[in-house]
Order: C-alpha cells, then sequence, then structure tokens
C-alpha cells in the first residue's frame, strides 16, 4: 500500500524489524533511499538487493551493533532526481547556471528534494515512531543512501541535523553537485555531534568519483571532522556502481553509524 503525503507523490514504505523484535524495547532506526532495492530481489532495479537485511542480522547475531530497525522509502521513479539532488545549494545565481548544465534526462523538473525531506521528518517519521518501538532522539536515527541517495542523505543531515544522528553516503554522485559542491558542504552541521561515511568504487560510473571526494574531504576535515572517527572515506578498488557491489561493503557503513 502507498504511503500518503501532502508533500510529495504517494509510495511504498518498507518496514524491517530486527529478529526478535519486542515492542516493549525501543531501537534505533535507519532510513533508507531506493526501498525497492533493500529487500526483495523481484523488486530491485537489477534483480540483486542491498542484502542490508542479512548484513544487519549477521552483525547483530555477532554483536557487533544493537538491534535496529530499518526503513526502505521507495524511490519515486522519473522524480528520482528532483527528489534527491540537494535543492538549497542551487538556489543562488551561480546554482541556477550549474542547475541548467544538469541534462534534463536526469532531472525532468526543479528540485524537490526540500519537499522530499520533510515528507520523510513530517510525515514519515511520525508514523514510524508512533507506529513500532523506536528511540527517536536524534542519537539513534540515521539516514543513508546511494549514488542520488547519498547526496540526499547528506542534504537530510545538513537540512535537520537536530533529527539525524549520521549519514551514510554509498558511491555519492558527487558530478550532480560539481557547480556547489562547498555551497553543499558549508550547510553541514559542525563536528562533534554527528557521522558521516563516504565510499566510491574504482569501475565504471564510480571512477568518476574519486577526485570529488577528495575536494569534500578537505572541506569536511576544515569543518572539524576528524577522519577514523566521526568521519570515514573508504576507496573500494574493482568495485563498480551496482546494488552487487554495494552488497558486498554494506556491512561497513552499518557498523560504522549504528555501533555504539
Amino acid at each position: 500500500m502507498d504511503f500518503p503525503s501532502n508533500h510529495v507523490p504517494a509510495r511504498p514504505v518498507d518496514v524491517w524489524l530486527p529478529p526478535g523484535y519486542d515492542a516493549a524495547r525501543p531501537y534505533p532506526v535507519l532510513y533508507m533511499h531506493d526501498g525497492q532495492n533493500l529487500f526483495d530481489p523481484a523488486l530491485a532495479y537489477t534483480g540483486v538487493t542491498w542484502g542490508v537485511a542479512e548484513a544487519l542480522t549477521q552483525l547483530i547475531t555477532d554483536g557487533v551493533v544493537p538491534p535496529a530497525i530499518i526503513v526502505g522509502v521507495w524511490n519515486a521513479g522519473e522524480r528520482r532526481w528532483q527528489e534527491y539532488l540537494p535543492q538549497r545549494p542551487f538556489a543562488s545565481p551561480a546554482g541556477q547556471q550549474a542547475l541548467a548544465a544538469i541534462d534534463p534526462t536526469f532531472l525532468p523538473g526543479a528540485p524537490d528534494s526540500d519537499a522530499y525531506l520533510r515528507f520523510l521528518v513530517t510525515e514519515v517519521k511520525p508514523f514510524i515512531d508512533h507506529t513500532y518501538a523506536t528511540r527517536p532522539e536524534r542519537e539513534h536515527t540515521f539516514i543513508m543512501g546511494s549514488s542520488m541517495g547519498g547526496l540526499i542523505s547528506l542534504y537530510a543531515l545538513c537540512e535537520y541535523p537536530h533529527l539525524f544522528a549520521g549519514a551514510g553516503c554509498v558511491s555519492t554522485h558527487w558530478p550532480a553537485v560539481a557547480g556547489v559542491l562547498p555551497e553543499l558542504l558549508k550547510l553541514a552541521s559542525p563536528a562533534g555531534r554527528h557521522r558521516l561515511y563516504f565510499d566510491f568504487g574504482t569501475e565504471e560510473l564510480d571512477a568518476q568519483y574519486e577526485p570529488f571526494q577528495q575536494q569534500a574531504d578537505i572541506l569536511i576535515a576544515a569543518a572539524g571532522y576528524t577522519q577514523g572517527q566521526d568521519w570515514v572515506t573508504h576507496k573500494f578498488p574493482g568495485a563498480n556502481h551496482s546494488e552487487q557491489a554495494w552488497r558486498q561493503r554494506v556491512h561497513i557503513p552499518l557498523t560504522f553509524l549504528l555501533s555504539n
């Protein structure tokens, strides 16, 4: 059943509960984008899921992270870029110029990520916190995605630092914000209260990302984040831009974000 919204088109929202879920015990929550690619191979874009449920179950079993709930919010198909492209950095005249340079095949209309985030934080999150046994505080709420989903995860943390404790940005599609990358990262909250995870591969689309990630790393370090503590960037030689690649390493951002 589609989750209704006053801000964006309705779409499914999947909820994964950890083994042994107990309604009397509160759990941290990880919100993830592109929900149709997370759990069911029959729905996944390439027929391969992230394997996030399997990875998190193993981490919980091994005592690496506490039990947690995963909320998978589906993308809206042709509106995906509109909803995932960080909106505020493009508001300036320079940003508008950078926006005009984006291929309309990918971005058929104006960015609408502010509305998408309002959907997440004013509609989805309150429903999840009301319906399930969650720890609703910022310290126990995380967000993660890949490619454009990595960008919107970072933007969510920038726009709602009081709601999210960490963002997992996997194979972040930095070229989409090449013209406004410094403006985007200026929005980031000061270090000390959040965790930032970034990674990239070296093959296919991911081969474009390293110089942008290096620029981002400089800005993040300048903001006071410490590599290996509240921020990590990983390079995965040989990895491409696919659910299969993310499946092989999803345990790494899960551990970084959810471990105590």
